[in-house]
C-alpha cells in the first residue's frame, strides 16, 4: 500500500520517516511493522529457504535503510527502496554462497531442507507446483514476477527495485507469465 492509499488514521511513510529523524523510535517500529511481512515474503520467494536467513535478511534490510536514511531522496516510495535494498542483500548472499561452494556441487533436486518458508505458506499441491515453476524462471523474471504478483507493485516500482526500465520490467513479467503458463500446462 503506498502512502497515497493509507487510511486517514494511519501516518504515511514520509511522516513516519520525518518523526524518526527527530528521534521518535516508535516511528521506526511502525515502519518495520508495516513493511517487514512483505519483505519476508519476497526474500523467502527469492529462494532463501531457512526462516532464520529470511529474518536476518529482513533485519539487515532495515538496518541498512535506517543507517542510510539521509540518502533516501524520495524519488521512489520508501517501500520500493526497501525492496531494492532487500534484493541487493539477497544477491550478495547468493554470490557469497557461490564463492563458498565446494567443487562438488549438489544439484537442487538432491538437496533436502528441514524447513522451507514457502511450504508453510503454500500447503496444497497447486501451490507446490507453482513454486517449482517459478523457480525455473530466470532470476530477473522471478523477481519481477514475485514483485508484481506477490506484492502488487507497479511496473514503475518494480523497475526501480530491480534496477531496470519500466518497459523491461513489463517484458520480463510477460515472459515470466508465459513461461509459468507453459510449464503449468505441460
Amino acid at each position: 500500500m503506498t502512502d497515497a492509499n493509507r487510511g486517514g488514521d494511519e501516518p504515511s511513510d514520509r511522516s513516519l520517516i520525518a518523526r524518526w529523524r527527530t528521534g521518535d523510535q516508535r516511528a521506526a517500529t511502525l515502519l518495520v511493522e508495516r513493511h517487514a511481512p512483505a519483505l519476508a515474503r519476497f526474500v523467502a520467494a527469492s529462494g532463501t529457504d531457512a526462516r532464520e536467513a529470511v529474518q536476518e535478511l529482513v533485519q539487515d534490510t532495515f538496518v541498512r535503510a535506517f543507517g542510510s536514511l539521509e540518502s533516501f531522496r524520495g524519488e521512489s516510495s520508501f517501500r520500493t527502496w526497501l525492496f531494492t535494498i532487500a534484493r541487493r542483500l539477497v544477491l550478495d548472499r547468493r554470490r557469497s554462497a557461490r564463492r563458498r561452494r565446494q567443487v562438488a556441487e549438489v544439484q537442487e533436486e538432491d538437496a533436502a531442507t528441514e524447513f522451507d518458508a514457502l511450504d508453510v505458506m503454500v500447503a496444497d499441491e497447486t501451490g507446490r507446483q507453482l513454486r517449482r515453476v517459478v523457480q525455473r524462471l530466470t532470476p530477473t523474471q522471478r523477481e519481477v514476477f514475485l514483485l508484481r504478483v506477490g506484492e502488487g507493485m507497479s511496473y514503475r516500482e518494480i523497475a526501480q527495485a530491480v534496477g531496470t526500465t519500466e518497459g523491461a520490467a513489463r517484458v520480463h513479467y510477460h515472459n515470466a507469465l508465459r513461461a509459468v503458463k507453459e510449464l503449468v500446462d505441460a
